[in-house]
């Protein structure tokens, strides 16, 4: 009996702790856009900017589609250091970032190709992405 109470005690806790721990999940997408070649989007591909500011919690995790058919280096430029795996990241493909800890994050999305070598029409220079994740 004395052995079986602690372990019906860590099953007990188990089953009471809420099975919503998942973090959030937040998506962007990188989408072609005329005016500059590229900015970030919704997931349902409405333009927001080549420049975009978010407030997370920590554990939220961030997914960005590319649905430019280009390729972008992706790169941290500041915040707590982050496992990003390789800084490629091509078209249809799908960057996740979990975040962690809390802090500002700064990250920067360039694409690989100019507009013209991908055969796009664009007005203006190419726009180079930054996001600013705020994670509290």
């Amino acid at each position: 009996m004395r052995r079986l109470l602690p372990l019906l005690l860590l099953v007990g806790a188990s089953v009471a702790a809420p099975t919503a721990l998942a973090s959030p999940t937040v998506r962007l997408t990188i989408i072609h856009f005329v005016q500059g070649c590229h900015v970030w989007g919704t997931v349902d591909s409405q333009p927001l900017g080549p420049t975009r500011t978010i407030s997370v919690h920590r554990g939220t995790r961030l997914q960005i589609r590319v649905n430019c058919p280009m390729a972008f280096d992706f790169t941290q430029v500041a915040g707590p250091k982050l496992d990003l795996g390789a800084t490629r990241t091509y078209p249809g493909t799908v960057r996740a970032v979990v975040f962690t800890r809390t802090g500002v994050y700064r990250f920067r999305a360039v694409n690989v190709q100019s507009s013209t070598d991908a055969g796009l029409q664009t007005i203006g220079s190419d726009n180079v992405l930054f996001l600013t994740v705020r994670v509290s």
